[in-house]
């Protein structure tokens, strides 16, 4: 019963062991990889063009919506046109979404009568839901309006996914087409990501959320009496204003889109969005859905299941060991407990461990295991505050984000990124063995090295510049709540969160300032376009290329021996570009932690 309690996160799951971090970790994935192995191949027959016959009555809306934008499916575009309508798409939404936000105040749909939004967190916020950053800084339930929630944000949560989605495809295609001058259409791709994937998903998230309470509204606020009433004789009773709203059917994408951008401000540690043990199961598992999908979709799409295997693996290789380690680093107990005197172990009655900033229906497994898949998978969505994070706690999802957003990532950008680190890989096995490097039966040259280390880097690049920048510039100092380390941390993992489209934050950093607004918009657009605008070079660079049948001297690329390459190119890059920042912030934070526990006679 223990056991059971702790997989869905129910009430015994704040007073179980740390063990019931690993029952979770294999229940849940064994019910994330029975979703995703068959998604994953769905998904491959709908980029592929050849829809399942269960879903043949999609095709209906993806033809009429084509036909209406005046889209023929079998005019191809090459790399260039391609990048050219990626981008214009994504303009045409930051206008609309920035319109939105400043004219809300004269438009329907505001029953809260929320005001216009200032012009610089209306670019912050238009740019963060175009890149599928989402990164938040404002209060949703009192800054937007529910026509702006819908209209701008969430729409662009479906866009933005599908976007990513359909980059993906044309990467793919640069792999399984020879001497091709096109990688597809488009329009075509983010058409059919959106009505035979997001579409539907969402719909079958979005039911069972409104019966575990997430609320789907479109009243007005409710003035409700608070429970513990003054006990004064005046006779006055205190009430609380509680907003509702069309909740349910944006936490559905937020999820499923790697988005991430809550309609309240507490995100998905309010009971309104996620209100239940099972409603936080089923938000857990549709984060990772996609993701985890895709890999399946790739090595369906390349001919070869082998490859979205072993690349699979690699993200798991790296994703469960530090999962664990937030875990465990969550249920060592506070020093300051420690030093007054007060029994901070789990057991009976008690979740032990650091529970500040954790909500009790949680508790800690469930807590640390949320914040690990969320910067993964490039979501950015939270059930707990990662600022009252210990030092470790912090430190990993923080890295987790600063590997590039490859170990899950978001939908279709997490795929397409580890891929780059890949053809790093067997460049540099070419190089050990003067060999001509080769990945599934294509040469890789300069131009496609080239073009991957721009993409693995410039995001780098961006982290560790704009946090010197706003650290060393009055402005961006002010928005510190707490010095020393931990203040540096805070805008570390802010630039970390921007440059890298996930969206959590440490909310000691008052971000919401004209600097920071600016400053993380552009760190946001770097790093959603400067890798997606290479990698589809990369496709249009390899699919103009012939295929090479694998020879004696071809390096396996499904084999443990390369999986283990990947995941060492990948925290190689990590470690060397980030370690000495670290070292600044988590690092120095985490040895102050464990003096401290000494301090108090406790082991750390």
């Amino acid at each position: 019963m223990t056991a059971v309690a702790a997989v869905i996160g129910g009430p015994l799951a704040i007073v179980t062991p740390p063990a019931a971090a690993l029952v979770q970790l294999a229940l849940g994935g064994g019910l994330l990889m029975a979703a995703a192995v068959p998604l994953g191949r769905f998904m491959a027959a709908v980029y592929a063009g050849r829809s399942p016959r269960f879903a043949r009555p999609l095709l209906f809306l993806e033809r009429t919506i084509l036909r209406a934008c005046g889209v023929e499916a079998g005019d191809e575009m090459t790399w260039q046109r391609y990048a050219t309508a990626t981008v214009m798409l994504s303009a045409v939404g930051f206008a609309i979404a920035y319109g939105l936000q400043r004219l809300q105040h004269l438009l329907p749909l505001n029953p809260g009568g929320a005001a216009a939004v200032a012009p610089d967190l209306a670019f912050n916020t238009a740019v963060s839901f175009v890149t599928n950053t989402n990164w938040q800084g404002y209060a949703g339930e009192v800054a937007m309006s529910q026509g702006t929630q819908m209209l701008a944000l969430t729409v662009q949560n479906f866009v933005s996914a599908a976007v990513g989605m359909a980059v993906f495809a044309a990467f793919v295609r640069g792999f399984t087409r020879a001497s091709s001058q096109t990688i597809g259409n488009f329009w075509v791709d983010v058409v059919r990501g959106t009505v035979h994937v997001l579409l539907p998903l969402a719909t079958l998230v979005a039911v069972p959320l409104t019966s575990q309470g997430v609320v789907q509204s479109f009243g007005p606020a409710r003035e409700v009496n608070v429970v513990e009433q003054p006990d004064g004789g005046s006779g006055q009773r205190l009430t609380q204003r509680i907003v509702v709203g069309p909740v349910a059917s944006q936490v559905a994408i937020k999820q499923l889109g790697t988005n991430g951008g809550g309609y309240y401000n507490a995100n998905s540690a309010h009971p309104f969005e996620n209100p239940t043990p099972l409603s936080n199961l089923l938000e857990l598992l549709a984060i990772l859905l996609i993701p985890t999908a895709i890999c399946f979709t790739f090595g369906e799409l390349v001919g070869d299941r082998r490859q979205g295997w072993a690349l699979f693996a690699a993200m798991a290789a790296i994703f469960l060991p530090l999962a664990a380690l937030v875990v465990l680093a969550e249920q060592r107990p506070s020093p300051q407990l420690l030093a007054l005197g007060i029994d901070a172990a789990a057991g009976p009655g008690q979740a032990g461990g650091t529970m500040e900033g954790k909500e009790v229906r949680f508790g800690i497994v469930n807590s640390a295991v949320w914040a690990a898949a969320t910067t993964a998978a490039s979501n950015g969505s939270v059930n707990a505050m990662h600022d009252s994070f210990t030092p470790l706690g912090g430190l990993v999802p923080m890295l987790l984000m600063q590997l590039g957003e490859v170990v899950f990532g978001g939908v279709g950008s997490g795929l397409y990124g580890l891929v780059l680190f890949a053809l790093v890989a067997v460049f540099l096995a070419g190089l050990m063995v003067g060999r001509t490097p080769e990945y599934l039966g294509k040469k890789i040259g300069g131009f496609e090295i080239k073009m991957a280390v721009i993409a693995i880097l410039l995001p780098c690049v961006t982290v560790l510049v704009g946090t010197a920048i706003a650290l060393q510039t009055s402005a961006g100092r002010a928005g510190i709540a707490n010095p020393g380390a931990h203040g540096f941390s805070e805008v570390l993992y802010a630039l970390s969160s921007a440059s890298n489209n996930n969206g959590s934050g440490f909310a000691g950093l008052a971000a919401s300032s004209p600097f920071y607004n600016g400053l993380l918009g552009a760190a946001m657009m770097i790093g959603r376009f400067w890798v997606m605008l290479p990698v589809i070079a990369i496709a249009g660079s390899l699919a103009a290329k012939k295929h090479v049948p694998a020879g004696p001297g071809t390096l396996p690329t499904h084999t443990p021996l390369f999986v283990a390459m990947v995941v060492a190119v990948v925290l190689i890059v990590g470690a060397l570009s980030f370690f000495p920042a670290l070292a600044l912030g988590p690092i120095v934070e985490e040895l102050e932690f464990v003096s401290a526990a000494r301090a108090a006679g406790a082991r750390p």
